[in-house]
């Protein structure tokens, strides 16, 4: 669906966990809502955040032991992510009648992912398809025994998310109050290790001992020669719409429960998949194979109703996954670092972009602008600034300046270009595990006239957000 209704918007791309307290006690309280006011003081109408649920071993949102579940970490209180559920539910006594309605509304996935994290946890942290094969294959009678037995741990995880649930809806209020809205986002594959794929191995290609025969990735691409090796489970389409893709309206009817909009990571792969054989090496050796987005993307209409969504369309883009995208009326995705190949065609130079797009500097995967821009060679960077009219002011501002001015509706930049901060600065780098994930925000790092000179920037270039109607 279009996004004309927003008007045009500025935005600020900051996952929760890089406010300065956001995996250490005060992730969804004082330091959000700090954040939520600085943004509506800057005139900026939108926060982007990066997958909120739990993360891997080395710090990654995309590969998530669940796509329902939400990060305990950033659950606000003393102490550890345990000992804050445990030290919250002692003080409200449980608060029975709004946990009893809350696991009922989220019966399609939390005790799933509950009984997993458990059982995992009694296993010592071995992926499902190790475990004792009664407890792999999801035994009944098995399963029944081990709830019974580990109940206390089991429930631990369930109240885990209803404390997330409640701190996250008073943070959302808290930001449409102030005219923010928020702008997740969905990775289009579960983790092999996640409650997600054990409790739902039919709707993924798998072999009879749980193991993937193919994996997903994409081929190579601006950020790798060799492409990338995801190593998520690929989908069974077929099996998923027998069902009527019940699994994915469930998972989309769960986030839009938590944002106003959503941005949907690797468009692309629902129109096609880069399936990589599981004993490749490299994703050289991957291939597409069609998906049914036309079919699933109805299927989310019927049961969801207006569907909210930005197509993250980078990588490979072929003419089917552009007309898919415009049938759908997305806004799609324009990326200012890409921009300066030299071809005077190029999608990303601001003077090609449409207004059905969100434009931003760079994305979680980007070095920051201003890393960007020292690291390029010297004909490049020529013809960035010969662009930009060869500006006086430093970068990355130059940059941030073409994106709010450009006719694209929505304009995200990562608060680390806000800042005018270098690689240092980075949250990913693809194709790594060291190192990622853990930029912080310092509440010091943001000068005084940070809010007048970015307002004074969204209300020149139209972007201010309306008030209520």
């Amino acid at each position: 669906m279009s996004l004309a209704h927003l008007g045009r918007l500025a935005g600020v791309l900051l996952h929760p966990s890089s406010l300065p307290g956001g995996i250490d006690g005060t992730g969804l309280g004082d330091d959000a809502r700090r954040f939520v006011d600085l943004l509506a003081a800057s005139g900026i109408g939108l926060w982007q955040m990066l997958p909120v649920n739990p993360v891997n071993q080395h710090g990654s949102p995309y590969q998530s032991c669940s796509v329902f579940a939400a990060d305990a970490r950033l659950i606000t209180g003393i102490g550890s992510p345990r000992e804050r559920v445990q030290t919250a539910r002692a003080q409200s006594g449980g608060n029975g009648d709004g946990y009893a309605r809350f696991r009922v509304a989220q019966s399609a996935w939390l005790d799933d992912y509950a009984v997993y994290r458990a059982v995992k946890d009694d296993c010592d942290g071995a992926p499902w398809w190790s475990w004792p094969p009664a407890l792999r294959d999801r035994d009944t009678g098995r399963l029944d025994a081990f709830v019974a037995a580990h109940r206390h741990g089991v429930d631990h995880y369930r109240y885990e998310q209803f404390l997330f649930h409640q701190q996250w809806r008073q943070l959302r209020s808290y930001a449409s109050a102030r005219r923010v809205r928020l702008l997740g986002d969905v990775p289009i594959f579960p983790a092999l290790d996640s409650a997600d794929v054990w409790a739902h191995r039919t709707l993924f290609r798998l072999a009879p001992d749980g193991r993937p025969t193919v994996i997903a990735g994409v081929p190579p691409d601006y950020f790798s020669a060799t492409g990338q090796r995801w190593g998520n489970p690929v989908y069974d389409w077929d099996a998923i719409a027998a069902t009527d893709f019940r699994w994915w309206s469930d998972r989309i009817r769960t986030q839009l429960e938590r944002f106003d909009l959503l941005r949907l990571d690797h468009f692309r792969g629902f129109d096609a998949t880069w399936e990589i054989p599981a004993e490749a090496r490299t994703a050289v050796e991957g291939a597409w194979r069609p998906v049914p987005g036309r079919a699933l993307f109805a299927a989310l209409a019927r049961e969801c109703g207006a569907l909210p969504f930005v197509a993250e369309d980078l990588g490979v883009i072929t003419p089917s996954v552009e007309a898919l995208r415009r049938e759908l009326g997305l806004p799609g995705m324009r990326v200012l670092q890409f921009a300066f190949d030299g071809d005077i065609r190029n999608p990303y130079l601001p003077h090609n972009h449409e207004p059905d797009a969100l434009v931003c500097t760079g994305t979680h995967d980007n070095d920051t602008t201003l890393g960007w821009f020292q690291a390029l060679d010297d004909p490049t960077r020529a013809r960035v600034l010969d662009y930009l009219g060869r500006p006086a002011e430093p970068m990355p501002w130059p940059l941030v300046r073409a994106a709010f001015a450009s006719v694209a509706r929505l304009a995200v930049i990562p608060m680390q270009d806000l800042l005018g901060l270098g690689s240092e600065a980075r949250m990913n780098t693809p194709g790594t595990r060291a190192g990622n994930w853990s930029w912080r925000l310092g509440w010091h790092a943001i000068p005084a006239d940070f809010a007048p000179q970015v307002r004074a920037l969204s209300a020149g270039s139209d972007r201010l957000p309306a008030a209520p109607a």
